[in-house]
């Protein structure tokens, strides 16, 4: 955050909007002189992002959720700590950095992993800034079940995630296929960069191969998974996106007319890129109407996603061999 007059460390910075309530600096204030607990903190937190209207989505769906993400943050502390901690008091530091990041959270719209440099992605805790999107896919809960029972865990040994951004997936799929080597490929050289840093700091960069790559435009050889989460939001959805998600790459949004550009190139070569009793797994959201609209007799299995999200579908090499092109 730029810097602020001394006067007023709540202050927005020079320039910028503040489409919230004028006395958001006076309850800041207050929730610092006279909270004083984690709970007392996510709770002031939770009302005031909701006052505020901001939009949830980056890994929570809801304000309390959110407040909770952020003050643990200040308060030195992961995720899910005992419950007995929340009713830990708070130093005055602390207090004004979770009362920050919340202003913050308000003011300028950042989802909050931009503004903590974290995320959690199927138990991992990932380095997280704009140079990718933030990791959130439900692709996550599958990838802990090893795909069963479509695949054997322990005999997958080649995998291909498709638009790594980060390395959430790719991390992912390391550590839950123990026997296989993850090849990442982006077409981002920023994103790659924030994987590799994620790689090293999991000690599973000499299994996840990063490479920049259009689709599969870098990649040789076939794979027991192939796994994605492309860009699959289409343009008038691109149009009218919440402030939240104007901070993240564009790039890796944005898919054209339908929401498809990304994901037809991947189903068009995915069948030989597969070894026999290979899985093509890939998220689409919102797009799942139009991916139907466009493969009415492609029999998609759709995942279920029992921590939420939409819109993960599974193709067998089988289906895959016989698909009927580029729609």
């Amino acid at each position: 955050m730029s810097s602020t007059p001394p006067s007023d460390e709540f202050a927005t910075p020079a320039g910028e909007e503040t489409p919230v309530p004028d006395d958001l600096d006076v309850l800041a204030r207050e929730a610092v002189a006279e909270l004083g607990t984690i709970a007392d903190l996510v709770r002031w937190g939770a009302a005031r992002l909701d006052g505020a209207g901001v939009a949830f989505g980056h890994g929570t769906g809801d304000a309390v959720d959110e407040a909770m993400v952020l003050v643990l943050h200040a308060a030195g502390l992961r995720p899910g700590p005992p419950e007995p901690l929340f009713a830990s008091r708070l130093t005055t530091r602390e207090r004004r950095a979770a009362v920050g990041l919340i202003v913050r959270r308000i003011r300028e719209r950042v989802p909050a992993p931009y503004l903590t440099g974290r995320a959690w992605f199927a138990g991992l805790e990932l380095a997280c800034d704009r140079r990718a999107l933030v990791p959130r896919s439900p692709i996550a809960e599958w990838i802990e079940r090893g795909f069963e029972p479509w695949l054997d865990p322990d005999a997958v040994e080649r995998v291909l995630e498709i638009g790594t951004g980060g390395g959430a997936i790719a991390i992912a799929c390391a550590m839950a296929f123990p026997g296989a080597t993850i090849d990442a490929v982006d077409v981002s050289d920023d994103a790659l960069a924030l994987a590799r840093e994620n790689c090293a700091a999991h000690g599973v960069e000499d299994r996840v191969r990063l490479s920049r790559s259009d689709v599969y435009a870098g990649v040789r050889g076939r794979y027991d998974l192939i796994v994605g989460n492309p860009p699959y939001v289409d343009a008038e959805t691109m149009a009218s996106l919440d402030p939240e998600y104007r901070h993240e790459p564009r790039i890796g949004l944005e898919a054209g007319p339908d929401g498809l550009d990304c994901v037809r190139r991947i189903l068009a070569e995915a069948g030989g890129r597969l070894r026999s009793g290979g899985v093509l797994v890939c998220e689409v959201g919102a797009s799942r109407a139009a991916l139907e609209r466009a493969f009415p007799t492609t029999g998609f299995t759709w995942l279920e996603l029992e921590r939420g999200g939409e819109g993960v579908f599974l193709l067998t090499g089988a289906q895959l061999a016989e698909f009927p092109g580029t729609g």
